[in-house]
């Protein structure tokens, strides 16, 4: 980015940010709602994109099923993102009341256990309405986030999702050190992990195709004792559900590298069997599914 576009982009997030806020609640959503419907009619690549992944997902839909589906995924996008934008001014009765949760003791468990906990989930729902519940019932989350472009929108997020309780650390940085201290201490780590196209990814078997996915969870459960569980954040009506799977069990007496492939493979079939269950709360926009590599 040029430094005109960094402060365009800035400026366009910003003011959208404080507009959103300021704007009547109903009046917010339904302004995101014909921006996803606009997107939807231009049909650009991430739109295609989401279709795909759709399509790869439930191969059997007819056309106006998926075009249904790819409508709804669209309009998880664009509530994500007003959420988003509004969340920090919810009172802490209405972040307590718009959760609903499943297999809540096993997370209840695993943070009381003293081990430290891992939770991968995928880009479902939304992860900062599900960080800011636990954060306000006093237990902490602490996650990366990829870098953006510009610096100053990303410190901007930072800032926000720190406001929440919440610790950040920057992928960009040495990450993994710092991740398994805080598992060490007893800890909570969350890791948005259904997507890793670089050369450390881990390939996947996932909806009958090739996907690549991170092996941070893997490999911080292999090196700590942590206990490592997964949750699937869907749409309600009035918020967000959290769904609670695993635990995810480490066999150590197979090679690191083994054990890594076996787990996010594992963690890749929960993850498809969640998505199956609930594919427009999964408002994906990004590939997800590649060749292996060579």
């Amino acid at each position: 980015m040029t430094a005109i576009q960094d402060f365009l982009t800035y400026f366009v997030y910003s003011a959208l940010w404080r507009l959103v806020r300021f704007l009547p609640e109903k009046t917010a959503y339904s302004l995101f709602e014909r921006v996803g419907r606009r997107a939807y009619r231009k049909n650009g690549k991430r739109i295609v994109r989401l279709r795909e992944n759709y399509k790869q997902v439930h191969p059997s839909l007819s056309h106006s099923e998926l075009e249904a589906l790819v409508r709804d995924g669209i309009s998880s996008a664009m509530r994500y993102w007003c959420d988003t934008f509004r969340i920090s001014d919810w009172s802490q009765e209405r972040v307590a009341t718009t959760v609903t949760t499943e297999n809540n003791e096993l997370f209840l468990n695993s943070v009381q256990s003293g081990k430290g906990v891992i939770i991968a989930l995928p880009h479902a729902g939304n992860w900062d309405h599900a960080g800011l519940y636990y954060c306000s019932q006093g237990i902490k989350v602490h996650t990366v986030a990829e870098h953006l472009r510009p610096e100053r929108l990303f410190r901007k997020f930072l800032a926000h999702r720190e406001r929440m309780g919440m610790t950040v650390l920057d992928l960009e940085e040495k990450v993994t050190e710092q991740l398994m201290s805080f598992l060490r201490e007893g800890k909570l780590v969350a890791l948005v992990a259904d997507r890793d196209l670089s050369r450390s990814g881990v390939d996947v078997e996932s909806f009958g195709a090739n996907a690549r996915m991170p092996a941070g969870p893997a490999l911080l459960a292999l090196k700590t004792d942590a206990n490592l569980i997964t949750a699937y954040v869907s749409f309600t009506n009035s918020g967000i559900n959290i769904k609670f799977s695993g635990p995810f069990l480490v066999r150590r007496d197979q090679s690191d590298s083994d054990e890594i492939q076996r787990i996010t493979q594992e963690i890749a079939n929960q993850f498809a069997a969640d998505i199956a269950k609930d594919p427009s709360s999964w408002h994906m926009q990004q590939r997800i599914f590649v060749e292996r590599k060579s």
